[in-house]
């Protein structure tokens, strides 16, 4: 690869963990804000809705703005709004009336910022001339998972040091991170994502295609194969290993989030000697047999092990579609990223309310739940069996 653009590869690594300081920095602080302010829980709860909300929405309208102003300039504000979030979520609090209009105002900032930012990374990193695109993007995204590990490690180290009541300097302190990449991205060469004399598809031209909405379908289902587990973690964390709500937080997610980010480097190595399609089909099939361990088996150790298998199987998932539907619709631009994105956002937000929702409905029996939720690796199956058929 030319050098010039390793520096971009970089800055794009960096820009997948600033996603993940702003994803799940402000989650550990949630009882500190309902101990502090007196903020009621079920508001508390409504942050999360929120910065995924805004991040949906930002996928949605970036389509109509990102060409006209340019990748640099959208990078530059995707990173200038996640820092501002984070130092405002330190000042704001305690400077206005009500404390959560502050935490509501800095929130909105900093999902902005990592709405753009998801829409924005992998077609730049896609754009790089990596001799081995499928293992880069795979690499790429394992950042965030070891970002994740990071953040929850790194601030609850600090946290165990100085207090939780100096969380407002550590707010600041991650905010370092997306301001010094802001300044990165600054100077770092972008090459175009459409080759110099083709034409990228319009909007209206993605929407007849087969092919993309076949790929929309494989979004939808990474992202709800991988949440639909990964926010029932904890509970089986404190089930398998009989530990406090507040050590199950911290094990399960982290089992979950190291064995994805694995998943994904391992790809990002062995890419250039692994088919693609092949990996996401077996990795589905794993998916499905991890889903079927954690909500038949009896034992809760068991199905903790299972969900850190099924944490290992959904890695590939969310990378892989995007090398493919770059690979087939080389000329989808950034609406195909940003569409793309928002199918993963719908599966994100969609997979872990319909177990909830599933759970409740039967009694709630959160293994039953788990259960029908195989659904998702099912119809991903589907997908690429689709996918193939279409393309042929």
């Amino acid at each position: 690869m030319d050098q010039k653009y390793q520096r971009t590869v970089y800055a794009c690594f960096v820009g997948y963990i600033v996603q993940a300081i702003v994803n799940n920095f402000v989650p550990l602080l949630f009882l500190t804000f309902h101990a502090s302010f007196g903020i009621p829980l079920i508001q508390i709860t409504f942050l999360v809705t929120l910065n995924f909300g805004v991040q949906l929405l930002v996928d949605l309208a970036s389509v109509a703005f990102v060409d006209r102003i340019g990748y640099r300039l959208s990078l530059m504000i995707a990173h200038g709004c996640s820092a501002l979030g984070l130092v405002l979520l330190a000042l704001l609090p305690d400077v206005l009336p009500d404390p959560y209009v502050g935490i509501l105002i800095s929130v909105v900032l900093y999902a902005i910022g990592g709405g753009l930012l998801e829409v924005l990374v992998s077609p730049v990193m896609e754009s790089c001339p990596t001799p081995n695109k499928e293992a880069a993007m795979s690499l790429l995204h394992s950042f965030y998972c070891w970002g994740h590990v990071g953040v929850v490690l790194i601030s609850t180290a600090f946290f165990t040091l100085f207090g939780i009541a100096h969380w407002r300097i550590m707010a600041c302190l991650w905010s370092i991170v997306p301001f010094v990449n802001l300044i990165l991205f600054s100077r770092v060469p972008i090459a175009p994502l459409i080759k110099e004399g083709e034409k990228g598809m319009t909007l209206v031209e993605l929407l007849k295609n087969k092919l993309f909405w076949i790929l929309l379908l494989l979004m939808i289902c990474a992202g709800a194969c991988e949440q639909a587990v990964s926010q029932w973690a904890s509970t089986f964390a404190e089930q398998g290993l009989g530990v406090s709500k507040t050590l199950g937080d911290l094990a399960g997610p982290m089992l979950f989030a190291i064995l994805m980010g694995t998943s994904r480097a391992i790809y990002g190595k062995l890419g250039d000697r692994l088919p693609l399609e092949k990996c996401i089909f077996g990795c589905a099939l794993l998916c499905l047999g991890s889903y079927l361990v954690i909500s038949l088996c009896p034992i809760p150790a068991i199905s903790l092990i299972a969900c850190g298998i099924c944490g290992f199987s959904v890695g590939i998932f969310w990378p892989g579609t995007f090398s493919m539907a770059s690979a087939a619709l080389p000329t989808g631009g950034t609406a195909l990223f940003a569409l793309l994105a928002l199918g993963g956002d719908v599966g994100c937000s969609g997979g872990p309310t319909y177990v909830g929702a599933i759970s409740s409905a039967l009694g709630g029996d959160l293994k039953k739940g788990i259960l029908l939720a195989i659904v998702f690796p099912i119809l991903l199956l589907i997908g690429l069996g689709l996918k193939k058929s279409v393309k042929k």
